[in-house]
């Protein structure tokens, strides 16, 4: 796949605690933050969160790290230039403080960065709340950010923090005991809906992360484990990315209809609930 232009997006920038960050934007509604995995905002990244606006949202995309638009695709640019650009980016993600990577019941610092959007984004678009989607690196960020109340629809896809080198670590994800604990709380008083996904051979998610959520968070935890066999063939990479690398976008297909319960999340939440009830 070429690379993209970013046809169809404005950017901007948001500023918090004294941090400043690009941002791309699509679509008109309700704004959903699209944060994207290792490498960056890749042409599939991108592919998904027009289809979060084509839904009805306003996808919202930070730029935490790489190039926006840039493909990393190996058989497109070459092994040796994918491996550089994916090295790089691993190693600025890996020296920056405001990713947690390895301990656990911690929240990444980047988090109050991605509160501060959301609560600024929702002032921006209205509609009843904001959506969130983390991918793999990105991927418990959405729980975190959960702690606020306009964060009304939060999507793990493969949440892959911290790195599951040892057995305690891949029976956690990256927040903090007092974060969850919140979490926990709004799941249990407003009905908030925790929606994760994952391969079911991915070493990076492993079954134990899932099974905690299921222990902390209760029927509010929802899970997709998808089959291995299942993910994009045609990918260069062995099954991961749900929504991006790995979709098979079929109708009927197991990745597709992961695809569409993450969108149907955010109409019942973001575009549904906003409508009179007399409507309905």
């Amino acid at each position: 796949m070429p690379n993209h232009d970013l046809n169809g997006f404005t950017e901007g920038s948001f500023t918090h605690e004294g941090a400043t960050r690009r941002v791309l934007r699509a679509g008109t509604g309700p704004a959903v933050i699209v944060m994207a995995e290792i490498p960056g905002i890749t042409p599939k990244v991108i592919e998904f969160a027009e289809r979060v606006a084509a839904a009805g949202c306003t996808a919202v995309l930070p730029v935490l790290f790489g190039e926006p638009g840039r493909d990393p695709d190996p058989r497109t640019v070459g092994w040796a230039s994918s491996g550089r650009y994916m090295a790089s980016t691993m190693w600025r993600v890996c020296v920056s403080r405001e990713f947690t990577l390895l301990a656990t019941g911690r929240s990444s610092r980047v988090v109050r960065w991605l509160r501060a959007l959301a609560a600024a984004e929702h002032e921006r678009c209205g509609g009843p709340g904001v959506g969130a989607v983390g991918m793999c690196l990105t991927g418990g960020f959405a729980l975190a950010m959960a702690t606020d109340e306009r964060l009304v629809a939060p999507v793990l896809s493969q949440p892959s923090l911290p790195l599951a080198c040892t057995p305690g670590r891949a029976a956690a994800i990256d927040i903090s005991p007092e974060d969850l604990a919140v979490v926990r709380g709004r799941c249990e008083r407003e009905g908030l809906q925790v929606l994760g996904l994952r391969f079911r051979g991915d070493r990076l998610v492993p079954a134990d992360r899932f099974a905690y959520l299921r222990r902390e968070l209760g029927d509010a935890f929802v899970a997709v484990e998808l089959d291995d066999g299942v993910a994009n063939p045609d990918s260069a990479l062995p099954p991961h990315s749900v929504l991006t690398e790995h979709l098979v976008d079929e109708p009927g297909h197991p990745t597709r209809e992961a695809l569409d319960a993450v969108l149907d999340l955010f109409r019942t939440r973001l575009l549904l609930e906003e409508r009179p009830t007399a409507a309905n």
